[in-house]
């Protein structure tokens, strides 16, 4: 009997992890609970411990389910990996006051285009952003947050940006806005612009999950799935089986008279990860338009949806940031640019006249489960 898929969401924030009511972050409202189930699994060589640890971590639930010798070696990898992700947590966060990246900010607010030294955590993730944003053509921005801050009071208020504060906040976002300066003994960096916003919220969660996977590599785990909330990534294959199944969500329309879905495809992956962008939950519609959560960089609004993206890649890092750089450029331009980058594949669903249209990139086809 095949094991069943894996769920996921139908759609996920890509643009800022959530904030509760009054603007407090949400995770500084919220105890931080960890809890573990245990149990022993049949493997092809014997009993294999199975573990699978939660926690409330970037505003979102988080599992790690690890396999390993012993129920106390699953249960301690499990937990280790989630205090990773909580060390990251406190770099990248922009809810959170005291994080490096909110300290960064304020510091460089009064001194733009001043270097700043910074951990080798921030340093990482600003190098992969910006290799990113290049590899995309600007569809990913880690220095979104000025469009972001402004879209999000233009969904409160439903109405559309300010064209002085909407060109304002492009000033201080895109290419250019940051500059890393590697050096041998540390690496800094500069915000250009007093304005300048640094947003994780596309990529941050895909680095908290590789960082996380590669501490269970280092304590000997080979088989493990770190699941942040739809952005999931896997190891080596779980005992006994070749491969972990993980379901495609579909897309859902929500707020009209009928409601159409796609079919759920569902993945064999090993070694590999998967993201999904999509806007079913989290729009707003102005004047006649479905405006998505997720900002396109290159004007500022929101992606015209509703659409629903699923990206494949190497690395939960590549995947976040592809899924919503793909919902960017839209299904043409979007499926063009996954073809090019070796190892990833995406799967697209949006709505046109009415009627569900689903493209695939050539390789999605490979990561399919086969009856």
């Amino acid at each position: 009997m095949m094991p069943p898929a894996y769920p996921k969401p139908t759609s996920r924030r890509h643009v800022s992890w959530p904030q509760a009511a009054g603007g407090r972050p949400l995770w500084l409202l919220l105890v931080a609970i960890t809890s573990t189930v245990a149990t022993l699994a049949a493997g092809s060589s014997g009993q294999a411990a199975e573990a699978t640890s939660s926690r409330r971590l970037m505003g979102v639930a988080w599992l790690v389910t690890v396999h390993a010798s012993s129920i106390d070696e699953a249960v301690a990898a499990g937990e280790a990996a989630l205090d990773r992700v909580a060390e990251i947590e406190r770099v990248l966060s922009d809810y959170d006051r005291t994080s490096e990246v909110s300290q960064l900010m304020a510091a460089t607010a009064a001194s733009p285009g001043q270097p700043v030294p910074i951990s080798d955590d921030l340093a990482s993730t600003l190098r992969r952003s910006l290799t990113l944003t290049e590899l995309t053509d600007g569809a990913f921005d880690v220095a979104v947050g000025p469009l972001t801050a402004l879209w999000r009071q233009a969904r409160k208020t439903g109405r559309l940006p300010n064209p002085e504060k909407l060109a304002a906040a492009m000033a201080a976002s895109g290419r250019g806005a940051v500059t890393l300066h590697d050096r041998a003994a540390e690496t800094r960096v500069s915000l250009n612009h007093a304005d300048t916003k640094l947003d994780f919220g596309g990529i941050g969660m895909g680095y908290a999950i590789d960082a996380a996977m590669a501490l269970l590599a280092d304590r000997g785990i080979s088989s493990a799935m770190i699941d942040a909330s739809g952005d999931i990534a896997v190891s080596g294959p779980p005992p006994g089986r070749d491969h972990w199944r993980i379901a495609v969500p579909p897309l859902m329309r929500q707020g009209t008279a009928t409601a159409a879905s796609d079919e759920t495809p569902t993945l064999a992956l090993v070694h590999a990860a998967v993201a999904t962008s999509g806007d079913a939950y989290q729009a707003v519609i102005i004047d006649g338009v479905r405006y998505s959560h997720i900002v396109d960089p290159r004007t500022g609004l929101g992606v015209v949806g509703p659409t629903a993206v699923t990206v494949v890649a190497a690395d939960a890092t590549t995947a976040d940031a592809l899924s919503t750089a793909t919902s960017v450029l839209g299904p043409a331009d979007g499926l063009a640019m996954i073809e090019g980058i070796e190892g990833a594949a995406a799967r697209f669903s949006w709505v046109e006249d009415e009627q569900l249209q689903v493209e695939a990139s050539a390789r999605w086809a490979v990561f399919l489960e086969r009856p």
